[in-house]
């Protein structure tokens, strides 16, 4: 009877794989068709040769990296959960495509100084203060998750400044209560306290990228070295500036983020003036990290039109 019950196991477990494979090719969209196992892992590339520093700036101290070049710049702002060295798979593509690529630590993360409890600033306030340091007139803004919330209000605050804005997986800080209140209602109590890798790496991510999901969690807890908290925003960000926004606008999202649902960033986007939207499915909140693939062309198919 036991080899009988292992037969069957087997042969049931080979059907359901046949039928999974099948769904799969036979609802692929264009974007999932260019990649067979889209959460296979993915060989971290070589990064090319960048300068690290650390800028004396607004009373801080903020470790940074920049790939130099006369290209047009691009600054990436990290999630909570990551620092300036969580772009591994986007300084190459990116750099070799012709770009600047700036990335920095915030206060309170790896290499830079923590908040400090009197003066703490503002993170919109320390980026422009970076830009001025490494004399970068305009840019490509890419924030992802808490990161987009800085570069809303740094869009906000220095429109003239910026190329483009992308926001991937956040929804840029909005205050309105209705709003606030709704995604509020979409977690559970204690969604903050539970695994970080649960919250921002997706099932499918961490099913098919086992070793992926050990390397981002490696770099989340080395994140925090510091005290991060008390700074605010300069700008209140609601609906009603979201609709005075000029700056070309890309807004993604993961269709499994259990953070920021695609209906809430599509909602997000529906507020901006000319917003374009990509939603990867069965992405989680790391977009950046579990589909690098597509994080990357949509990048740079979106800065390529605006070259300002």
């Amino acid at each position: 009877m036991g080899n009988y019950d292992n037969r069957f196991l087997i042969a049931r477990r080979s059907l359901l794989q046949s039928i999974c494979a099948l769904g799969a090719a036979s609802l692929a969209t264009p974007l999932e068709a260019a990649v067979s196992e889209p959460f296979a892992p993915l060989p971290v590339p070589a990064q090319v040769p960048a300068k690290e520093g650390v800028a004396a700036v607004a009373g801080t101290h903020l470790a940074y990296w920049d790939t130099g070049g006369n290209g047009a710049a691009i600054v990436l702002l990290h999630p909570a959960t990551g620092t300036a060295r969580i772009w591994s798979y986007q300084q190459p593509v990116l750099a070799k495509a012709g770009y600047r690529v700036i990335a920095y630590s915030r206060r309170g993360y790896a290499g830079s100084d923590p908040v400090p409890k009197e003066n703490p600033g503002s993170p919109s306030g320390d980026l422009h203060a970076l830009m001025e340091y490494l004399r970068v007139p305009k840019f490509h803004l890419v924030g992802s998750a808490a990161g987009g919330g800085i570069a809303m209000d740094y869009a906000l605050s220095h429109p003239e400044r910026l190329l483009s804005l992308t926001l991937a997986c956040a929804v840029g800080g909005i205050e309105d209560k209705e709003y606030v209140e709704h995604v509020e209602s979409l977690r559970p109590r204690g969604f903050d306290q539970l695994p970080a890798t649960f919250r921002e790496l997706s099932p499918a991510y961490r099913a098919a990228n086992p070793e992926g999901a050990v390397a981002w969690a490696a770099l989340e807890r080395a994140a925090i070295t510091g005290n991060r908290v008390g700074q605010k925003p300069v700008n209140t960000i609601n609906w009603t500036r979201l609709a005075g926004l000029k700056v070309p606008t890309l807004v993604m999202g993961g269709g499994a983020d259990l953070a920021m649902p695609s209906p809430v960033v599509r909602l997000y986007a529906s507020h901006i003036p000319g917003a374009e939207v990509m939603v990867v499915p069965d992405a989680g909140h790391s977009l950046y990290w579990e589909r690098p693939d597509l994080f990357n062309r949509a990048l740079l198919d979106f800065f390529a039109k605006h070259r300002g």
